[in-house]
């Protein structure tokens, strides 16, 4: 279902638009064709992933449309800011999703008298370079606490979004509130205090992870509750918004995924939690509108 913002004004200042820039998809050995590399992320990167790597994992789903590979910022914000851009382009409702957040999330912040600096707003093809290393499409959205930025590749996000069925425009704005609890959890200061945990017991980095995860979905319940009583710069919500949310966050958990992928569930792997732990903290954040309910770690 279409979201409703309170204004249609997207700003492109904290975007990085690398599409067109870097080579293809390298996955050693031979090429894969789409269907593969889906399988291939999900298996290797949902079924396990790589933990102390420091990337903070993306939520497979979203969505194409939209995005000139070459067009400079000015484009980009001519483009974005054109008569019905919201509803025509994927990768300006994205921006407008991510300057909600930011909006929110900052004023949050210094009401609680916290230090808060935006993340940066990176779209990419094939794959770029991070401050956590190099990444490829096969990564799917993720955040890099490195560099602090959000990483985008909006044609994987289409293949993620048609195979795992997480459809509507606020599973995609879900995405992207996820990525940004991540940067919270950079700005607070877990993301460092679980990398260390994980160094000092490596027996219990999936564990780690999937808390972490967790937090980062209860975190973008939040961010829905504050973003509808945000005056100004938010967005209004109807419960068809919020069940997209559910879906989306039900269609990416671990046993779901593994299930679809692999035809059987191992726990001992998960990274990111089953499809009932992620609904379930995603709704415990989006009903008490305070990231204080996210003890994912309590």
């Amino acid at each position: 279902m279409p979201m409703e913002f309170d204004d249609q004004s997207v700003d492109v200042g904290n975007v990085d638009d690398r599409r067109g820039v870097g080579g293809g998809l390298l996955l050693g050995g031979g090429g894969l064709g789409v269907v593969g590399v889906i399988i291939y992320l999900v298996v290797t990167l949902l079924g396990g992933g790589q933990p102390g790597s420091g990337v903070q994992t993306g939520l497979p789903a979203g969505g194409g449309g939209g995005g000139q590979q070459g067009e400079t910022r000015d484009q980009l914000r001519a483009r974005c800011n054109s008569a019905g851009a919201l509803q025509k382009y994927t990768d300006c409702r994205l921006i407008k999703d991510f300057n909600v957040a930011d909006t929110v999330w900052r004023a949050e912040f210094a009401r609680r008298k916290l230090t808060y600096a935006s993340p940066r707003f990176v779209f990419f093809t094939q794959r770029t370079q991070t401050g956590c290393g190099p990444a490829s499409a096969q990564v799917g959205p993720f955040y890099c606490p490195a560099d602090q930025e959000l990483y985008f590749e909006l044609g994987f996000l289409q293949q993620l979004q048609d195979r795992f069925g997480a459809q509507g425009e606020f599973a995609q704005a879900y995405i992207v509130a996820h990525e940004f609890g991540h940067h919270l959890q950079t700005l607070l200061g877990t993301e460092r205090q679980v990398r260390a945990q994980e160094q000092r017991d490596p027996a219990r980095a999936n564990e780690l992870s999937v808390k972490l995860e967790l937090q980062a979905d209860c975190y973008a319940g939040v961010w829905a509750t504050l973003a509808d009583r945000t005056a100004g710069n938010g967005i209004t919500l109807t419960q068809d918004n919020i069940a997209e949310a559910v879906n989306a966050a039900q269609a990416v958990g671990d046993d779901r995924i593994q299930a679809k992928t692999q035809g059987q569930v191992n726990p001992e792997t998960w990274t990111h939690g089953s499809s009932a732990q992620r609904k379930q903290w995603f709704l415990t954040g989006y009903r008490s509108g305070s990231p204080d309910s996210c003890r994912t770690f309590g």
